[in-house]
């Protein structure tokens, strides 16, 4: 078709060529012939070829001018070819950018486009879609990230607040955190273990709290300290995680054991590198790794509250032995110094009145220890109660032993110095003094020892009384040493009910940073600042009036540090019930408190974060409103290339008629319509099976047969001579090329067609 093309600019060329050159011959010839009044002949012309070389000149002209009528229609139709190939490839190009920008307003970001090298608007579009891409991927991994951080500070902060408020019930508590944490991390089912260590040889696990399938279950677990997963996460100190359970994985190695699930976490309780427990979580599902250090991170807040927890339990019930103790040791060493002064009135009275002293001495005998012994330490007399409290059986076994017997190794040094003052006729001595049984028992007694004398006023004998105070003693003992270990664990302060500080513990000076100088005149007040004291002022006062406070308060140590504490303050009464002083057990909590100060600042980050990403979606939204209008003007843009595309195929002399994938004629252009000598309204939105004649297989038509029919594949870049179907019914053979286009996966088909018999003629 090409050829053809090329022939119908060469060949009119050439003919206008040769034409013009042989009109000029007939006029220079006829010019030169009336000039000499010549006849137009043979010879005559000859004549003039004689007498001037000119006429050879001219009678090349014709020839000369249809050669370059020939070599002027080769340049005409190569111009025309090149523009053909440039209106093609600008179309071409349009619908792909079309297609492309088309596809970015949609929001298909993933759609491939390859600009050419002076495409501007192409490699602008190509870098619009690389941004949104890049905004598309930053915004959906900030999100993800956002709402991790969320969900974690959202759970620090709900499990915080559980802590807070369940803190002075084990079980209660267990189950709170137990069956939060499952429905918070939609764990299936979940197990709340506390190591037993009441008995340090037989420490296990007990399953204090049982989660499963949004129920409490009511089981009864022990777990030895050594047993499977518990155990070995107890050793270890750290998360066991175990994505692909089983399906053999039963109790043999679980602490729940009831259901058989595909994932296992278990996190050990752990604080100060002490394991106080074992939570033990399992799921149908995976557990992100965000999700396990969220477990670690409350697993460490219960450890923290739960240590606190059991101190706080054992400090008070050792506080309530304590006041309870000393309240029976004040009534009995009160009883004891009225018994003492009874006894030493009564001793006064034996020395002034002898004749009463038989009867005196049986009274005493039934109320007090007694023995007698001479300077010299040896045993002259023991009475019953005496006998009884060593463990001997009679006098026969003490009378004329030495007192050392009944004192131990370690008490001789200091007992010998008190005995030999007695026996110089010294003072008495009146205090506690322990005597050792005849089975080596210790025997603490309310003793006195004083001086018998004789008519001489010399010591004649060392009278020894005393009261049994074993139990009380041993339990003064016990106390002391429980107080001992509340000083060692806890913060112990006591204050007068002015608030002025008594005394307190070498921990609290430790942490405070103070010296013992320093606080001699510092008052509970002068720990808080100014804000704390006004409020603190009205505790203080319920606590003086008997009502106990405990709850969490902020002190300042030497250097200016804030401090928190979860302190108990107690009013201790005297044996007439008044208040003698207050008494403060506190823990401190700095650590935990300063990470729910972070976790509130975290919070506000996130807000904040938030609304920078709120900003910058508008940000976002306005450059992509930008964009969606520089590709609308690109749509005009394209547009009107497309209309001026139309206008030019108007113009060709070759027939163009373009159809869709079904067939329906969509363009139909002024040569077609001389063609086919069809209007064009009767053409357009019909089958394009009326402008062809009628072919039955492929083999005998293959370009009619595949245009005609929408389903088969298309004859696309392939020249071909055909008949048309014009309008009276006659065919015309034409020479027929197709070229196809798809846009927005649709396809259309443009079919140039060329005239033969114009072109033969």
């Amino acid at each position: 078709m090409e050829t053809l093309k090329t022939n119908s600019y060469r060949l009119p060329s050439t003919l206008i060529g040769f034409v013009l050159g042989l009109i000029i011959f007939i006029i220079v010839y006829s010019t030169a012939f009336d000039a000499d009044d010549m006849v137009f002949t043979i010879k005559n012309i000859a004549g003039l070829h004689h007498r001037s070389l000119f006429y050879l000149f001219i009678d090349t002209i014709p020839f000369f001018l249809a050669a370059v009528g020939y070599f002027f229609g080769a340049f005409i139709a190569k111009k025309d070819k090149e523009l053909e190939g440039l209106k093609q490839e600008k179309h071409t190009r349009s619908g792909k950018m079309l297609e492309f920008a088309e596809n970015l307003a949609q929001g298909n970001l993933e759609v491939e486009y390859d600009p050419t090298h002076d495409n501007s608007l192409g490699k602008i579009m190509v870098n619009l879609r690389n941004s949104l891409l890049r905004s598309k991927t930053e915004d959906e991994i900030r999100k993800k990230e956002d709402q991790q951080r969320n969900w974690v500070a959202e759970g620090l902060a709900k499990f915080g607040e559980i802590l807070r408020h369940n803190n002075d019930n084990i079980e209660k508590l267990s189950f709170e955190l137990i069956s939060n944490l499952c429905r918070y991390v939609d764990a299936v089912q979940g197990g709340f273990f506390i190591i037993n260590d009441a008995l340090e040889e037989d420490k296990y696990f007990e399953l204090t709290a049982h989660f499963a399938y949004n129920r409490k279950k009511y089981n009864k677990k022990r777990v030895e300290i050594n047993e499977g997963l518990l155990g070995r996460a107890t050793f270890e100190q750290n998360v066991i995680y175990i994505d692909e359970v089983p399906d053999e994985y039963i109790e043999v190695t679980s602490g729940l054991g009831e259901a058989n699930p595909r994932t296992l976490l278990i996190v050990p309780l752990v604080v100060n590198e002490k394991v106080y427990g074992v939570i033990e979580l399992s799921s149908f599902h995976y557990f992100e790794q965000h999700v396990i250090d969220f477990v670690r991170k409350i697993a460490e807040s219960i450890a923290t509250t739960y240590s606190t927890v059991k101190i706080n339990i054992r400090t008070a019930e050792l506080l309530n032995e304590s006041r309870a103790a000393a309240e029976r040791l004040t009534q009995q060493e009160e009883e004891m110094r009225q018994n003492m002064e009874e006894l030493q009135a009564t001793q006064e009275e034996a020395a002034k009145q002898a004749e009463e002293f038989v009867s005196f001495t049986n009274s005493v005998n039934h109320t007090l220890i007694r023995a007698e012994y001479d300077v010299n330490g040896i045993l002259l007399y023991a009475n019953t109660k005496f006998l009884k409290k060593l463990g001997y059986a009679s006098n026969s076994e003490v009378e004329g032993h030495h007192i050392s017997i009944f004192i131990s190794d370690k008490d001789k040094a200091w007992f010998n110095e008190i005995w030999d003052t007695l026996a110089k006729g010294g003072k008495h001595f009146e205090g506690y003094m322990k005597h050792v049984t005849k089975t080596g028992r210790d025997l603490w007694t309310m003793a006195t020892y004083t001086c018998v004398r004789n008519n001489m006023q010399g010591v004649d004998r060392i009278l020894f009384l005393a009261i049994d105070t074993t139990e009380h003693k041993e339990q003064s003992l016990d106390f002391e040493g429980q107080l001992e270990a509340i000083n060692q664990s806890s913060i112990k302060v006591e204050y007068a009910p002015s608030g002025r500080m008594l005394n307190c513990n070498q921990r609290f000076i430790d942490i405070m940073g103070y010296s013992t100088e320093d606080l001699k005149d510092y008052s509970v007040f002068n720990f808080m600042g100014e804000d704390e004291q006004s409020d603190f002022e009205e505790i203080w006062n319920k606590v003086i009036n008997g009502q106990p406070y405990q709850g969490q308060s902020k002190l300042i140590t030497q250097a200016g540090k804030s401090k928190w504490f979860d302190v108990t303050y107690t009013a201790a009464h005297n044996m007439y019930g008044e208040v003698s002083k207050i008494i403060s057990i506190a823990h401190d909590i700095t650590e935990q408190k300063e990470m729910e100060i972070l976790t509130k600042q975290q919070n506000e980050l996130l807000k904040k974060q938030e609304e920078e990403l709120k900003a910058s979606e508008l940000e976002l939204q306005k450059r992509l409103d930008d964009a969606k209008k520089e590709v609308k003007q690109q749509f005009q843009e394209i547009e009107k290339v497309k209309v001026r595309n139309e206008k030019t195929l108007e113009g060709s002399h070759d027939a163009i008629i373009t159809i869709n994938q079904e067939g329906i004629v969509e363009f139909f252009n002024r040569a077609a319509e001389n063609l086919w000598q069809y209007p064009r309204k009767e053409v357009l939105g019909k089958h394009v099976k009326m402008l062809f004649r009628e072919v039955i297989s492929e083999n005998e038509d293959e370009m009619i047969f595949t245009l005609t029919h929408p389903e088969k594949r298309k004859l696309v870049g392939v020249r071909r001579e055909c008949n048309i179907l014009v309008k009276e019914g006659s065919e015309i053979p034409v020479i027929m090329i197709l070229a196809g286009a798809k846009v927005q996966n649709e396809y259309t088909y443009t079919a140039f067609i060329q005239n033969i018999e114009v072109e033969l003629f």
